[in-house]
């Protein structure tokens, strides 16, 4: 077969020319009867010693199961299934103190292990481990407190429940924009939401987070207690331990308006169009869109979610979108849920996937075409691979996104100067023989759109990948620039025995 590589360059020549499960508790059993019924019948199968050390030292309220358990096979699966990998077992800790327990037995024995919150990840490893799985699926806790506007969240939820919980207040937080992200990985990595205009990335809001160090310390990190880990825990990711909780900012919250319009091959000059004049004049913080260049029915089109935080948009803001023939439209006033749920971003559920990204100052007539001619490039040419989704995201967030948090607040963006947008590109496919095709084709494909953004002058050469978007070789330079040698000095002495070295991610 040939190559993924000498494959990609040679269509690289052509194109420059051209559900997470539902609750799955044993039904009328307590927690503690379902850790029991789980462990009838196991004598006579094989369990990794570590995970029996683990089911012995920790409390009855904390799980642990083995392949062909129901649970465990819904512990250890992702949105795309590229990121999902056997594990010896899975835990389900039920408290901090067996999260540290955990921690302290696989890095004694110095076993791998994973630890996942929603699993929207396409990154292989990331979030997955042929060792020791942790869910952290038990921690659900979502508890608003009126006095001091914060929401306490558990880091095994998905920003669904958040929003669901959150509703009967009338308030919210900056969180996710698509159906079936979970909060852990989404908030450690950054955070970009329909919110992020107003009140900055998720991370600009976060008050607290209660960690578990490496080291088995369970503390409660605030800018006031631990600045320089507050700094690592905003954007670095795994690095520094697990967290069980996230306390953010809570912000009014009324109904909002918009949804996702579907537009043909013919009408993408259109949209492209009217694109570049929002990027380029929108000024409104609670107006914003993910323009999604995509294939619809076989054939290249655009899929557009718009989003106004407010029953109806002013005259004028989306009016040059409206006004384009379309193929389907589900727009209308209704709650913050429902929007985030009208989006079909579960439709590739279960396929094997790839992110990559890069920042973009503005949204040029000249970077659009060439995201258009990439879309309809390898939409031609990737079906042949197993190939059965191709999507550009376009998010043309207004250039003042990154004013809501200080320099140097942040392990990410490594510089809040310079006003560099998102920018994803996301390939779906069946057969795991092409992942490395895919992989060669995402890092090729957004090499080439970079080209043209340093091409027209845009200062992106050295700005920061956003990390939920980059694709798993990507350099932490890539992803820190500066900050990289505080964040390794941190991670040094929070982690003396890198612990956190043992499982999968972006690693300083």
């Amino acid at each position: 077969m040939l190559s993924a590589t000498l494959f990609v360059s040679a269509l690289a020549l052509s194109a420059a020319a051209y559900p997470r499960p539902a609750n799955d508790n044993l039904v009328g059993t307590s927690t503690n009867a379902q850790a029991l019924l789980v462990n009838t019948g196991r004598a006579f199968r094989f369990r990794d010693p570590v995970c029996v050390q683990i089911e012995k030292a920790t409390s009855p309220l904390t799980a642990v199961f083995y392949p062909g358990d129901r649970p465990y096979e819904q512990d250890i699966s992702h949105w795309a299934s590229s990121s999902t990998q056997r594990a010896q077992c899975s835990v389900r800790p039920d408290t901090a103190e067996d999260v540290a327990i955990i921690l302290g037995i696989v890095g004694t024995t110095r076993t791998p292990f994973a630890v996942k919150g929603g699993g929207h990840a396409t990154n292989p490893g990331f979030s997955s481990t042929t060792g020791v799985h942790i869910s952290m699926v038990q921690f659900a806790e979502v508890t608003y407190d009126p006095s001091s506007q914060t929401v306490a969240v558990g880091s095994g939820l998905l920003w669904d429940e958040v929003y669901a919980a959150l509703a009967p207040y009338d308030v919210n937080v900056v969180g996710g924009r698509m159906t079936g992200v979970g909060v852990a990985g989404f908030t450690l990595g950054g955070g970009y939401s329909w919110l992020t205009n107003q009140h900055g990335l998720t991370i600009d809001t976060v008050v607290e987070y209660e960690l578990v160090k490496p080291t088995g310390d369970i503390v409660t990190v605030t800018k006031a207690s631990d600045p320089e880990l507050f700094f690592g825990l905003k954007g670095g990711m795994n690095n520094f331990g697990i967290v069980t909780r996230f306390t953010f900012k809570a912000f009014p919250q009324g109904q909002v308006w918009g949804g996702v319009i579907l537009f043909n091959a013919q009408d993408i000059p259109a949209v492209t169009k009217a694109t570049g004049a929002f990027s380029a004049l929108s000024t409104d913080p609670k107006a914003a869109m993910i323009v999604t260049y995509t294939v619809i029915a076989g054939e290249p089109g655009v899929e557009l979610t718009l989003f106004y935080d407010g029953p109806s948009p002013p005259a004028g803001t989306f009016d040059d979108f409206l006004v384009i023939p379309y193929a389907t439209k589900d727009v209308s006033t209704r709650d913050f849920l429902t929007l985030v749920q009208s989006s079909p971003s579960d439709d590739t559920y279960g396929m094997r996937g790839v992110f990559h990204g890069i920042p973009i100052t503005q949204y040029t007539p000249g970077i659009l075409a060439a995201i258009a001619n990439e879309t309809t490039f390898w939409s031609s040419h990737l079906s042949v691979f197993s190939g059965s989704y191709i999507d550009y995201g376009v998010q043309p967030f207004l250039p003042t996104l990154f004013s809501h948090g200080v320099q140097g607040s942040s392990a990410y963006p490594a510089s809040r100067t310079k006003s560099a947008r998102p920018f994803h590109l996301y390939f779906a496919w069946s057969d795991e023989r092409f992942d490395a095709v895919f992989h060669e084709v995402a890092r090729q494909s957004a090499a080439r759109i970079k080209a043209v953004a340093l091409a027209e002058g845009q200062d992106v050469a050295d700005a920061a990948i956003y990390p939920n978007y980059a694709i798993f070789d990507t350099p932490v330079e890539g992803l820190y620039g500066d900050n990289v040698e505080p964040l390794r000095a941190l991670k040094a002495a929070v982690d003396p025995m890198n612990v956190m070295g043992l499982a999968g991610g972006f690693k300083l």
